[in-house]
């Protein structure tokens, strides 16, 4: 009878435990989703759903627990279980996030908000976007955002800045994680250094952000935000390879350390080394590169779910460009012409949410790169340092959301340029506030203030406002007012002063420069009763600026010219996004930006060079469910810009044609865990050579007087096959 009994026991025991299980089924309208992530928070355990959108957790123990299904491009469901010995099923329905309208932001203000509710517009790109045209660098994927264009500055090297609403790179800002890591010296060359499979989201704020971010954020920003380590897949891969011999090769992995820590590791490794002259004109049409960036992200549990992270990232990156016969023992010689660049970086973030009842953070972040280049003959060596620490206090009161904060920036520059005497050594003190205040239920309006005091310029001041109306949920108005500043270093930002036969003339102490903008917004979503979603957005802007540092190119050919500006430059225009999704598998995102700038100088109208006057851009998808198979095509279109020649003889034309890059891939999302795509870039086979003479000024005689390498607005590469792989393990 006792042997029974504990028989029984453990019969019933081994029952009640094999019970003891999750699961359901995942579906989207209702339909099978495959391959959707679901999620237990306490006990961090994933799973993926199959082809048929079944999921099962096994051996789970009693408890009370959150579970999550989530899929990319969908809003993600959450759930409260309780499970005391018994199997439970437990079912989702995803919904179509349409166009992210709810996302949650954090750089309009500072502070996690609603996209609809923030008073600053802001647009959100998530990884699903970038996938769509797959790029071994974020810089690249950028250029697929409306108003947004990635702009090569040199023939040879292929640097690069990104121009937002016809301002050119050294007025955006860009920041992970909302530090100022990547400015200055590496906003020509570190973009490419951010692991793709890092970043859960891009946000774009277009116009002045000086008020929240300072210096530099003038014409808008870029903010990248990378992925909490709790939320990433256990593994993941993106392998791809071009036709062009491109390699590139993302990694990424997060595993936990303790009980109270988890850590996330990423990888970028890319690799082209395949010099091609498709215009024999004798130099590499693409520049040659090999870099590698690692990147380590910590969050560590606190109690009361206190926040507290540290990040750091490790870059080098070699690359080069030149006459075709150019190798590592010319560099820096008079016999074979070539362009080489090393670049080493460190990065370190941090923060911290203080342990108090008000909600305090401490946000710190520190830069070191170095610049190793030759461009000919001529040697560049720089040296930064940057140091950045902000508080922030967010205090909320009846109608009232204050942001106080107060931040500290320190920056050491170097060069072996004649413009740098010594060591540029630059402190920045700032506090700011803002009140986003409630006037009623459908109308809210911001205020905002800061003061710099910069060492070397004294007193700067950055106000600004904005206003918010909501007439219905589904309509949002928006009036943004405000200034920007922004302390210039020249051989930081403006490569074509270290490259080519001009001489560099800098006519005077170069003053700081100041901009005024007012922004118009209006968005608007609709849900059609068949399932058709539309997202409308558009946006109008003017912006004034004073003291602003422009190249002269035109007074003299063998010269570039920097001074301020005597007069005034402006820019106004309007910008649109169409987001449509239908219930049958058709996305659609469609833009334009059409603009007037216009520089004044001693009364002299002109027009900046390399500012287009009209652009467009597309994201057209289609997913087919029961091939499992989805089709991007991607594009955009630019209007003529005005290009640098050497003088009134120069051949070459003075405007660029309009032009387009366009492209199209395929993906197969059959094979559990696996994604296989493929496609084509650039199927015009577009390049800046079509219809020029040459591009290289002097490019038979690379070392002469007449050599010139800023005739550049598109990138040289024609047409070209990609096939790739990714792997996920949640």
């Amino acid at each position: 009878m006792y042997k029974i009994l504990i028989y029984t026991t453990l019969l019933f025991s081994l029952f009640s435990y094999s019970q003891n299980s999750i699961s359901g089924k995942i579906t989207a309208d209702h339909e099978p989703l495959a391959f959707a992530s679901i999620y237990i928070k306490e006990l961090r355990k994933g799973v993926e759903s199959n082809e048929n959108g079944l999921y099962e957790f096994k051996e789970i123990p009693s408890g009370s627990y959150t579970i999550t299904a989530s899929y990319i491009g969908f809003k993600s469901v959450t759930k409260k279980i309780q499970l005391a010995n018994i199997g439970v099923t437990i079912h989702f329905n995803l919904i179509e996030d349409a166009s992210n309208l709810e996302e949650v932001v954090v750089s309009g203000t500072l502070k996690p908000v609603s996209r609809m509710e923030t008073p600053v517009p802001v647009e959100v790109y998530t990884t699903a976007f970038l996938k769509k045209n797959p790029t071994s660098n974020i810089f690249e994927a950028l250029q697929n955002v409306n108003g947004v264009r990635p702009q090569l500055n040199c023939n040879i090297c292929n640097t690069g800045d990104i121009h937002i609403n016809g301002l050119e790179g050294p007025y955006t800002m860009v920041t992970i994680d909302g530090m100022p890591i990547v400015s200055a010296l590496s906003t020509v060359y570190g973009l490419s250094g951010i692991p793709n499979s890092l970043i859960d989201r891009v946000e774009v704020v277009k116009g002045p952000a000086s008020s929240l971010y300072g210096s530099e954020a003038v014409g808008g920003l870029i903010n990248i935000i990378t992925k909490k380590p709790l939320n990433a897949p256990k593994f993941s891969a993106d392998i791809f390879s071009t036709s062009w011999l491109e390699n590139n090769i993302d990694l990424g992995w997060k595993s936990s350390v303790g009980k109270k820590a988890t850590t996330l590791i990423g990888i970028n490794y890319y690799n082209y080394n395949q010099p091609i002259d498709n215009n024999n004109d004798n130099f590499t049409d693409v520049t040659l590169q090999e870099r590698i960036s690692i990147f380590n992200k910590w969050n560590f549990d606190r109690k009361n779910n206190k926040e507290f992270s540290v990040a750091g990232r490790l870059f080098y990156e070699d690359r080069w460009g030149g006459e075709m016969q150019w190798n590592k023992s010319h560099r820096g010689g008079s016999e074979v012409y070539g362009e080489s660049i090393y670049t080493k970086r460190v990065e370190i973030l941090s923060k911290y949410q203080l342990p108090t009842s008000e909600d305090m953070y401490l946000s710190f972040s520190m830069t070191a790169h170095d610049q190793n280049s030759v461009y000919g003959n001529t040697v560049y060596l720089a040296n930064q340092k940057i140091a950045f620490g902000q508080y922030t206090w967010d205090k909320k009161l009846e109608n009232h959301n204050l942001l106080l904060g107060a931040a500290f920036r320190y920056q050491y520059y170097n060069d072996n340029t004649p413009a740098t005497t010594s060591a540029e050594k630059t402190s920045i003190y700032s506090v700011f506030l803002q009140d986003e205040i409630k006037l009623a239920e459908k109308h809210h309006l911001l205020l905002g203030t800061r003061y710099d005091y910069n060492n070397n310029h004294g007193s700067i001041f950055t106000p600004r406002i904005a206003y918010k109306w909501n007439p219905t949920e589904n309509d949002v108005f928006r009036i943004n007012a405000g200034t920007g500043f922004r302390i210039v270093n020249l051989f930081t930002e403006d490569h074509a002063a270290l490259t080519g036969s001009r001489d560099v003339i800098i006519t005077e102490d170069l003053k700081p420069e100041t901009s005024y903008n007012i922004n118009f917004n209006y968005l608007k979503k609709i849900r059609f009763e068949n399932g058709i979603f539309l997202g409308f957005e558009t946006s109008a802007w003017y912006t004034y600026f004073n003291n602003q540092i422009i190249p002269d190119y035109d007074t003299n050919p063998n010269q570039i010219i920097y001074s301020n500006l005597n007069g005034y430059a402006q820019t106004l225009g309007i910008s649109g996004n169409i987001d449509v999704v239908t219930p049958f598998g058709l996305k659609a995102i469609v833009g334009f930006t059409i603009m007037e700038p216009k520089n004044v100088q001693n009364g002299v109208n002109s027009t900046p060079i390399l500012t287009e006057k009209y652009s467009a851009n597309w994201t057209i998808s289609y997913d087919i469910p029961k091939w499992f198979l989805s089709i991007d095509y991607t594009g955009n279109l630019y209007g003529p810009m005005r290009l640098p020649l050497l003088s009134d003889s120069d051949p070459r034309p003075e405007y660029s044609p309009i032009w387009s890059l366009q492209n199209i891939q395929f993906t197969y999302k059959k094979i559990r865990s696996f994604e296989l795509y493929g496609g084509v870039k650039n199927i015009l086979n577009w390049t800046p050579n079509k219809g020029t003479p040459f591009l290289i000024s002097g490019a038979a005689d690379p070392f002469g007087d007449n050599f010139d390498a800023t005739y550049i607005y598109a990138p040289n590469q024609g047409i070209r096959g990609f096939l790739g792989i990714r792997y996920t393990i949640y």
